[in-house]
């Protein structure tokens, strides 16, 4: 499987005003959920860890209580691709499936 493309700073930019709660830390996509408690954050990192599976791309994440950190970058290629963009699209979804 070819590796996806390194995107541009404008790029990044772009796609990024159209999703609310992420922005750019470092090289990463990244977004601070809360829930709560930790089994609705448990839940949620269930659900990402379908959706990562299914695309083949996984998240840097951190999970304390009912916080839960995200940091998405294609490290085989040094940035953000568009499937990083792919894998936040998804992590909005679960995100609206807990409480």
């Amino acid at each position: 499987m070819a590796l996806p493309a390194k995107l541009s700073a404008t790029e990044i930019n772009d796609r990024l005003g159209r999703m609310l709660g992420w922005c750019l830390r470092g090289d990463a996509l990244h977004r601070e959920l809360s829930f709560t408690d930790f089994a609705s954050a448990w839940a949620f990192m269930s659900r990402v860890a379908l959706a990562a599976e299914r695309l083949g791309h996984h998240p840097d994440w951190r999970n304390s209580w009912n916080r839960v950190t995200i940091d998405l970058s294609t490290h085989d290629v040094g940035g953000i691709t568009a499937l990083d963009f792919e894998l936040a699209a998804a992590i909005d979804v679960a995100a609206r499936g807990v409480s």
